[in-house]
């Protein structure tokens, strides 16, 4: 199966939906390459929403861990966006990086309908199709997390949560997980978690009643939703300690707010997080 013929027609394949505002896919879809689009099997009902905070800097380690729990998570069926948000100065806003539906393998009892040579092509294609969706989301989450040595001191959490959460509330997923890349810190004109340059131990309740009066809960759509690089703070920082209190106070805060929000808080990753995606 010639790949590179297939994202060649790309703009083919995926040219007439755009111009009619339809769902935005990233990859190729290798049954209509393998002209087969009556037998692709429905999507899996599992979507995989990546949001990562570019005003973090992460170290590698972290970077690493974001790509392999996506890929550990992703499966053929499943659907995937990555969503980069920032403070809200020129040329740093939310954004969406990516957005991919894997395809499923067909059944075996549809295969005996189909001749050889289709079949040939569509399975290399479905194959390749894995590779370029891991190469692709790969490159993007790169471009999403922040530029060594770029310092953005504001953070627009809740206000770039609730945008997103417009977005993915409303698609059809009936299982959305969230994987939240950020140290959850916020520090806008909305509210700031930090005092006297350095974290401040929060009051989760009084901080929640601020977010209640400012309309600030996103709507997630049921989301299960894992953090990953929360309280982090750069060693390079001045007063940078955080203390497990402080982190407690942290995680409670945005349980509650989540729960707020439709969604539900399973991991709280202070920075790393030890579970896999579920």
């Amino acid at each position: 199966m010639n790949w590179r013929a297939l994202l060649a027609c790309t703009p083919l394949l995926f040219g007439a939906p755009l111009l009619l505002a339809a769902e935005r896919n990233d990859l190729p879809s290798c049954y209509d390459f393998a002209k087969l689009p009556q037998y692709r099997p429905a999507p899996s009902g599992r979507e995989l929403v990546i949001i990562v905070d570019e005003t973090v800097q992460l170290p590698k380690d972290l970077k690493d861990s974001t790509y392999s729990h996506a890929l550990r998570y992703v499966k053929p069926g499943d659907s995937v966006r990555l969503y980069q948000f920032s403070a809200y100065l020129p040329g740093n806003y939310m954004k969406l990086m990516y957005a991919g539906q894997l395809e499923g393998k067909l059944d075996d009892k549809v295969r005996d309908d189909i001749g050889m040579n289709s079949l040939r092509q569509l399975d290399g294609c479905l194959a390749k199709q894995v590779d370029f969706f891991r190469k692709g989301l790969g490159q993007k989450l790169v471009e999403s997390f922040a530029k060594p040595g770029e310092d953005i001191a504001k953070s627009e959490i809740f206000f770039s949560l609730k945008q997103i959460g417009e977005d993915i509330a409303q698609r059809p997923a009936p299982d959305k997980v969230v994987l939240l890349v950020s140290d959850m810190l916020e520090n806008s004109d909305f509210g700031s978690f930090y005092a006297n340059n350095q974290i401040r131990a929060i009051d989760p309740a009084a901080e929640l009643k601020k977010v209640e009066q400012k309309n600030l809960f996103a709507h997630l759509g049921g989301a299960k939703v894992y953090v990953m690089a929360a309280g982090l703070v750069p060693n390079a920082v001045k007063n940078g300690y955080r203390s497990g209190s402080t982190v407690q106070k942290l995680e409670t805060f945005w349980r509650d707010y989540l729960a707020r929000s439709d969604a539900q808080l399973v991991s709280f990753g202070a920075p790393s997080l030890t579970v896999d995606l579920q």
